[in-house]
């Protein structure tokens, strides 16, 4: 068996591990050792719940996953909370009531949501009947333009034009 070249080998190994970094990403958790709880049930619950808390700040994140100042508060208090004998629908609660829907990622649907959920819909029609309407309107131009016919002084006025008699 022939051996390669080391500009080639180190070619091959660099695209190897970049392969490997692009096809297996870790997760980036953002939570740090001095924040778990030393009981691995516990810790369980305040992942799953924290998976479910939005990042005030980062807004698309979960705390979980944010390195935030304030994600790592509310990492905190989740966990004081689950220390202190509350069910998981007790912590979310508590949260909620501090900061509001907007905290979960997934909020619920009612009154004060309803325009988080019925929006992107309403948007959408809305721009669909715009663009309806800016086509027919267009359309509708276009047809009348074509099917008007010149004037005898409109055409007197082109033929001059054409024939460079412009005055």
């Amino acid at each position: 068996m022939t051996r390669l070249p080391i500009p080639v080998r180190a070619v091959l190994l660099a695209a190897l591990l970049t392969l490997g970094s692009v096809a297996a990403p870790a997760p980036a958790l953002a939570v740090n050792p001095d924040e778990m709880l030393p009981d691995p049930a516990l810790e369980a619950r305040a992942r799953d719940i924290s998976k479910h808390l939005r990042c005030l700040v980062c807004q698309n994140q979960s705390i979980d996953d944010s390195d935030a100042g304030l994600a790592k508060d509310l990492r905190v208090l989740v966990r004081e909370r689950i220390k202190a004998g509350d069910s998981n629908d007790e912590v979310i609660a508590f949260i909620v009531d501090r900061y509001g829907d907007y905290v979960l990622l997934n909020p619920p649907v009612k009154k004060s949501t309803i325009v988080l959920w019925a929006g992107p819909g309403i948007v959408a029609v809305l721009g669909l009947l715009a663009l309806f309407l800016f086509f027919r309107k267009r359309r509708g131009m276009t047809i009348a333009s074509a099917q008007a016919p010149l004037s005898a002084e409109e055409r007197a006025r082109l033929a001059k034009i054409l024939d460079g008699d412009q005055k």
